[in-house]
């Protein structure tokens, strides 16, 4: 929206410079974008009569001019345009007058002749790009008036950046209302009187169409279409941005400007019966006044006559309806349409117009009429005419409820104490009409407010006016309290520096992956497909981690790192039975060496207890279960499913040797993958005395099958309730000479301790038994 400072201070002038106005409307939420002045600085340029026109004597292009300036004595002027003559009327730059660039006017001698001023072209004053010879002013420009106050050339031009929910700015007199509520100024609008009608000729105009709420159309016979704009207006029109056409199209465009209100005027002779307000035909075509031609629906609005479309409503007028220089009768129309049933239609047809602009925003109902009035009360004054009767369809217009507003919500929501007397006297500022029970009010947004329908709005314009500036910048307040952390619940945080700790790094990948990679590695067809991936590589949710660290540890390679060990965190995703799951998971992926090279240790490639080691870590002092399984990814006779409890909670295994080949990796890599949540449930730790008493060790070797998991063995000794045992753990294997082929030797350390007292070797027997009794059940043999 671009306006004249000028124009909007003769319908609410507040005691504030440009700089200020333009704060303070930024300030109350209408963004001054841009500020410019209405012309560049110059001074001392009066209109001035050229009295006589001689040639020069000294020089055939130059003539010498006597110029009257308004003072009692002609003064002499040398000029050399093609167009002076005695008679005009042109601004003269006086001696010691600046113009724009910071060029300065002296007394100089032309050719021996003296000239005491120049005779100034538009593009001289800085008014125009281009000029060809002398700014001819109009006849009627008084002698002696200085530039600036004739032309008026001493205003801003202000641009603003309206949010969308305030079209009730897009006009003057909108704009006028907004700066009297934020400055408290008085608002001098313009008279706008009932214009009488002098003949009764009529249009009948019927409205088929829930959409156009209230139209007004209005004969006017005897117009003189070729009178001339008044300057005052083509100013006013060229300084919001729309430049002159003829007398009767300025006059709508000044009016639309003016009240906000959209406007046509089609010529009467082109009509052919009456007036109707009606959805297109499917299929039907229409050449708008732009020369473009539209094919429409029945989602488009259209005025048309009894014999062809005339206008596409709300947006723009159709070829060879509109008024010509030759009209004589005009038919004025101005309507209320839906701003849904406008909104985007423009936008379709590649169009952004300024009655498309308003009407989609919303225009105010109530003005309609008086726009009808204003714009017949100017017709007739700058083209003369006899006006019939105002024709008026009205249908359903909106509604508006009062909305309640509680001085309570008001100190909550803006944390400042504004009284219910303070409250009501915003709202009388705004024009807004209320109720008020005791601290609480019920308001009604007037007919221009369409965005004013609950609680929150109306307090936000108590703050506008109130000023944002005025509501104190204080810090949150709260009370400070340590919140408790339950120790049973191990922050995810302290798993990450436990990894971080036994060296690996921590890798952020793309939720989503190849859906190859998806079913070789996690053997899953089925994956969660996207609908619009970012590339066809990253075409399927990925339900398992493994992907994205086998990726990262590709480019880790291929930049010559030779021992990487890497760990993520991060969501999961399966789809079962048309529903969607997922799951936070941790896992992590081994590569290279176990340790880094040194001196104090052979080298060697990390296996699958290494990675076996970190897992228990994680887990400890809990006790997981590991039974071999097999995966997707991982070899099929060094993989195991992880057990939590006795429940499946992941899965751990070195990569298979047909993958390792596939994704160009020259060692076996291992990797694990267990649920977050697992993690994160932790055991709360008890208390316990610590013994002072020395511990007994008692070492256990059996002899069990070679398919006999070690898993099995401690946990039937720890079953069977053997007192003041402190530690079960293997400590040997053995394989070979000696045993039959199919056997393994195992041997157990067993430690026994109590907190009260030293063991007898009767005690330290009777725990023994127990022990070796339930190997026996699983069947091994002492050796």
């Amino acid at each position: 929206m671009k306006f004249s400072e000028n124009w909007l201070r003769t319908w609410a002038n507040p005691a504030l410079s440009s700089a200020e106005l333009g704060h303070q409307l930024t300030m109350a939420g209408l963004e001054v974008e841009e500020a410019t002045p209405a012309a560049p600085a110059f001074n001392n340029v009066v209109v001035a009569e050229v009295l006589e026109v001689v040639k020069h004597p000294n020089a055939d292009r130059l003539n010498v001019c006597q110029v009257n300036v308004g003072e009692a004595a002609p003064i002499t002027i040398v000029c050399g345009a093609s167009n002076v003559a005695v008679g005009v009327k042109v601004p003269c730059a006086r001696i010691g007058a600046v113009l724009p660039g910071d060029f300065k006017i002296k007394q100089a001698k032309v050719r021996n002749v003296e000239s005491f001023g120049m005779l100034c072209s538009a593009k001289e004053l800085g008014l125009a790009e281009e000029s060809q010879g002398l700014w001819l002013l109009p006849a009627d420009a008084p002698v002696g008036t200085t530039i600036r106050d004739y032309l008026d050339l001493d205003d801003t031009l202000y641009t603003l950046k309206l949010t969308p929910n305030r079209s009730d700015c897009l006009g003057i007199a909108g704009l006028a209302r907004e700066v009297a509520a934020i400055t408290g100024c008085a608002v001098e609008a313009v008279s706008i009187a009932p214009v009488s009608a002098t003949i009764a000729d009529t249009l009948p105009v019927s409205v088929q169409s829930a959409d156009c709420g209230l139209y007004c159309g209005r004969v006017v016979r005897g117009v003189n279409a070729a009178a001339a704009t008044p300057d005052w207006m083509v100013r006013r029109l060229e300084r919001c941005g729309i430049r002159s056409i003829s007398a009767v199209v300025d006059i709508t465009n000044y009016v639309l400007l003016e009240l906000g209100q959209p406007m046509h005027a089609f010529d009467l002779a082109q009509l052919s019966g009456g007036i109707s307000v009606r959805p297109a035909a499917a299929g039907e075509k229409l050449e708008l006044l732009n020369g473009q031609t539209v094919e429409l629906n029945p989602d488009y609005l259209l005025i048309a006559d009894d014999a062809r479309a005339l206008a596409l409503a709300g947006i723009m007028g159709g070829a060879g309806s509109g008024v010509e220089i030759t009209t004589t009768d005009v038919f004025l129309e101005a309507a209320w349409f839906e701003p849904d049933a406008i909104a985007g239609k423009a936008r379709s047809f590649g169009l952004n117009t300024d009655s498309s602009f308003r009407f989609e925003r919303g225009v105010d109902f109530a003005a309609t009429r008086a726009a009808m009035e204003r714009a017949t009360q100017l017709l007739l004054e700058i083209c003369g005419g006899q006006p019939g009767p105002v024709t008026e369809v009205r249908g359903a217009l909106p509604q508006r409820a009062p909305i309640r507003l509680r001085t309570s919500r008001v100190l909550r929501v803006l944390g400042i104490a504004l009284s219910a007397e303070a409250i009501a006297a915003i709202l009388h500022r705004l024009q807004f009409a209320f109720e008020r029970n005791g601290d609480d009010f019920h308001v009604t947004a007037p007919s221009y407010r369409f965005d004013l329908s609950i609680e929150a709005d109306l307090i936000e314009e108590l703050a506008r006016i109130h000023g944002y500036d005025a509501i104190p910048a204080l810090l949150p307040q709260g009370r400070m309290a340590m919140l408790p952390e339950g120790e049973a619940r191990r922050p995810l945080r302290r798993l990450r520096q436990l990894l971080v700790s036994r060296d690996y790094q921590e890798t952020v990948s793309y939720a989503f992956l190849e859906a190859e990679v998806e079913r070789e590695l996690c053997g899953n067809a089925a994956p969660v497909e996207l609908q619009n991936p970012i590339a066809s590589q990253f075409s399927v949710m990925r339900s398992s981690l493994l992907g994205g660290l086998v990726g990262a540890l590709r480019v880790n390679l291929s930049r010559r790192q030779p021992r990487v060990r890497l760990f993520e965190v991060g969501a999961c995703f399966s789809a079962a039975d048309g529903s969607y799951r997922q799951t936070e998971r941790l896992a992590a992926l081994c590569y290279g060496s176990a340790q880094p090279e040194q001196w104090g240790a052979p080298a060697r490639n990390v296996d699958f207890y290494d990675a076996k080691g970190d897992l228990e870590a994680l887990f400890a002092p809990r006790h997981l279960s590991f039974v071999a399984a097999t995966h997707p990814a991982s070899h099929p006779g060094r993989s195991a499913q992880v057990l939590l409890d006795g429940q499946p909670i992941g899965w751990i295994g070195e990569v298979h040797p047909q993958w390792q080949q596939r994704y160009d990796l020259p060692h076996a890599a291992v990797w694990f993958e267990v649920e977050v949540s697992a993690l994160l449930a932790g055991a709360a730790p008890c208390a316990a005395d610590v013994s002072r008493f020395q511990p007994v060790r008692r070492d256990l070797a059996v002899v069990v099958d070679e398919t006999t998991q070690v898993d099995t063995l401690l946990e039937a000794m720890a079953a069977c309730r053997a007192e003041h045992v402190s530690e079960l753990a293997l400590f040997d294997v053995y394989r070979g000479k000696g045993l039959e082929e199919g056997k393994k030797s195992l041997a157990f350390r067993v430690l026994l301790q109590d907190t009260q007292k030293t063991l007898t070797e009767s005690e330290i027997d009777q725990n023994m038994t127990k022990l070796i009794a339930a190997l026996h059940e699983c069947g091994a043999q002492l050796r």
